[in-house]
């Protein structure tokens, strides 16, 4: 930026960082007030499309900015709470205020209305000459009587249709089941579904498995299970298999299909196909490795599925069957989210076949890097089999993965299954691939500097932009939203905040250097409890780190459960607060995906693992972690000893108390007796296994994301130790709820 505008007319860098959200403070992890660099502001702001090298060509943006936004008649959408008035912001040339206006109203049940008025009747809220011509926006009551729901409203003078707009009408709040309205305290497990072992997958946990798991857990008094991000990686790619980088937020990981469910897998040429590539025994060894092959498994997958897929085509796709007319209707349901997905696979796996580079769309041929260019319109049409074999794919997983939660439902279970939506996408996703103007392709998602990472981190997860995501009217998020809700019980949030506001950091910088930009919360707080009514699915909002208490209240207010790690309810004096005290509008739980197991914890494994990956290169910083950790174990058996959660056997003196079964049970049933409607227990801790899944800040340092549980499913639910623990916490958590 040059000097000129920063002398002249600083104002106008302070309208901009204003007009596009962008935060100039913050709290910081420490409860200190912190201050966003200018600097950081600017590199975004030109991120953002803002020529400020170029004094004219920033001053032409901006006035064809405000030239668009004026003659715009109506908003992109507009949001409201069902019973609240609806106030629509309009603007119109002031020969027009006096004119007489049509709302034509359309329900998502195609049900019409209208209702007239003059904007000069309304609340005159500014005015702007252009070109010389004097606009007027105003704020008009609509009298119109509308339900929950998407809504189309179009704007008329006299018979001239002006512009169409979308009206979404959402409820107070998200849904919560009547058992917890009631007071009832349920628990479950939360899994990584490729960790599961069995003795009939193929190396990978798979939606049969869920279903497995779902059953026996209910048989024990669980109400739940919650899942890893389920969404879809990459076939071409598979060991790119953090399921918090995902290819697309909005479909589901192919890998979890259980092959031999899907009708085909059966015939004479798939068995034949086992039988001559010796595919049993390479089950076999693929379900004893510790770690999940994702190469291997998806090879023999992908095999397996186009054989059974062209076995399909010919008996159910070739003429008119149920089963035809069930996947057209899934195809036009996907629309073009899914035509998307499917294509990009293919071309993936085209650009694979060619040797060429086929990551993700940046390394694309020229002609292939937008999903709109002409050529990939041309590859659609020359490779429509392959095109269509992926979307086969994504039905037979949600026809699975629907199949799972009914089971669990069917068991008994209150809650059921339920995701994991992750925060973003990683940059050579599908999904931007799909919709590149939506997001902001030179910033990565991370976090300020915090307790656990001092840094600051970078996820690699490109944000959308809030101005964009308005001028699609929101459709991103609602498909995203219902897609995760659909078939599920209740939904995680990951990174909660992320309705609020995103820590933007350019792709050239430390995560350090990053800036808080702020989100529509109140809008897309309203489309979360839409779905979440429409779909039954309680919400759940990871609202952990740097979050500001702005966005727990709105959370709490719009029924939003909160997420109690107990490891973080730690008081200034260093105890451990009580599980009885935390909020009751909350899931508690032990540990996550991101902390090491009980074990792990408890014996400084994490500590010592990072050390040899070079995690802690100052050595006074890991002794104070280590001291650190020591001092935490006192107070947690403090806390323990003080609540009767452990027998006198145990130690009161932590020199003197390693991991142990009792230990560790003892600290899964302290949770038990807790206030939140909610505990989720991980089956690591229930087989007390010390590898983590997952170590924040490695890549290749450490095999993330492959890690299986230490036993198969099978025997696990065999083991009376285990049958005790649950009946304990079935237990505890009925006398919780009295």
């Amino acid at each position: 930026m040059t000097q000129s505008i920063q002398g002249s007319e600083p104002s106008i860098l302070e309208h901009l960082v204003a007009q596009n959200g962008i935060g100039t403070e913050f709290i910081d992890a420490w409860g200190n007030p912190a201050t966003i660099d200018k600097s950081n502001q600017q590199k975004l702001l030109q991120t953002m499309g803002y020529p400020l090298d170029d004094e004219r060509a920033l001053e032409a943006k901006l006035e064809e900015e405000a030239i668009f936004e004026w003659q715009r008649p109506l908003n992109p959408v507009y949001v409201f709470r069902n019973g609240q008035p609806l106030m629509l912001t309009i603007r119109c040339p002031i020969g027009d205020a006096a004119q007489a206006h049509t709302i034509r109203l359309i329900t998502e049940s195609g049900e019409k209305s209208a209702v007239k008025f003059n904007p000069v009747d309304g609340e005159l809220l500014a005015t702007q000459e252009i070109d010389g011509i004097e606009w007027h926006q105003y704020q008009v009551r609509l009298e119109l009587n509308v339900d929950i729901g998407y809504h189309d409203i179009a704007l008329f003078l006299g018979r001239k249709k002006q512009q169409v707009s979308k009206l979404i009408i959402a409820p107070e709040k998200c849904f919560s089941p009547k058992a917890v309205e009631q007071g009832k305290k349920l628990w479950g497990l939360s899994v990584q579904l490729y960790c599961l072992r069995s003795e009939r997958n193929w190396g990978i946990g798979d939606f049969s498995d869920l279903c497995f798991l779902a059953k026996q857990a209910a048989s024990l008094g669980a109400d739940f299970i919650g899942l890893n991000p389920i969404h879809q990686l990459y076939p071409a790619n598979p060991d790119a298999c953090s399921p918090y980088g995902p290819s697309s937020r909005r479909w589901l990981n192919y890998l979890y299909i259980d092959v031999e469910q899907v009708a085909g897998f059966d015939s004479k040429s798939v068995q034949a196909w086992m039988k001559n590539e010796n595919v049993e025994q390479r089950l076999v060894a693929l379900r004893e490795k510790d770690w999940v092959d994702y190469i291997a498994v998806s090879e023999l997958k992908l095999d397996a599925l186009k054989l059974v897929f062209d076995e399909y085509k010919t008996r159910f796709l070739s003429k008119q069957t149920k089963q035809k007319k069930a996947f057209d209707a899934f195809i036009e349901t996907g629309g073009e989210s899914l035509d998307g997905l499917a294509t990009f696979e293919a071309l993936q796996m085209h650009l694979k076949s060619q040797g060429k580079d086929y990551w993700g769309w940046p390394v694309f041929p020229d002609k292939y890097k937008d999903a709109n260019k002409p050529a990939v319109r041309q590859f659609t049409k020359k490779h429509a089999e392959e095109i269509l074999f992926f979307k086969f794919l994504q039905w037979q997983a949600q026809l699975q993965f629907e199949q799972a939660s009914k089971v669990a439902t069917d068991a008994g279970m209150e809650i059921g299954l339920y995701r994991d939506l992750a925060v973003g996408v990683s940059d050579g996703s599908a999904e931007i691939w799909s919709n590149k103007s939506l997001y902001c392709t030179d910033v990565s998602v991370g976090a300020p500097p915090d307790i656990l990472g001092p840094l600051g981190q970078k996820w690699g997860l490109p944000p959308m932009d809030p101005k964009v995501l308005v001028e699609q009217a929101y459709q991103p998020i609602i498909d995203l939203f219902h897609s995760n809700m659909h078939a599920s019980g209740a939904l995680r949030i990951d990174h909660a905040m992320a309705l609020l506001r995103l820590w933007w950091v350019h792709n050239e910088d430390d995560a350090s250097q990053g800036v808080y930009v702020n989100y529509p919360v109140d809008d897309l707080l309203a489309i979360l409890a839409l779905e979440s009514q429409r779909n039954q699915a309680l919400v759940i909002g990871e609202d952990l780190g740097t979050v500001p208490d702005e966005i727990r209240e709105k959370l709490q207010d719009n029924g939003v459960y909160s997420y109690r790690v107990f490891f973080f309810e730690q008081a200034e004096d260093g105890g451990f607060f009580s599980p009885s005290h935390y909020p009751v509008q909350s899931m508690s739980t032990l540990t996550t995906h991101d902390m090491p197991t009980l074990i792990g914890y408890w014996h400084c494994d994490d500590l010592t693992l990072g050390k040899e990956l070079g995690l802690y290169p100052d050595p006074d910083v890991l002794q104070s972690l280590f001291e650190s950790r020591h001092e935490n174990k006192q107070e947690i058996l403090n806390t323990l000893h003080g609540h009767h959660s452990i027998g006198e056997h145990i130690s009161r003196d932590v020199n003197y108390v390693g991991m142990s079964k009792d230990l560790n049970f003892g600290m899964q049933k302290h949770m038990a007796g807790g206030s939140s409607a909610l505990l989720s227990l991980q089956l690591e801790d229930w087989l007390e296994m010390d590898k983590p899944v997952n170590i924040p800040g490695t890549f290749n340092e450490y095999p993330n994301w492959k890690r299986k549980l230490s036993r198969n499913l099978e025997e696990i639910f065999s083991r009376a130790d285990l049958r005790a623990l649950a009946g304990d916490l079935t237990h505890l958590r009925k006398q919780a709820s009295s």
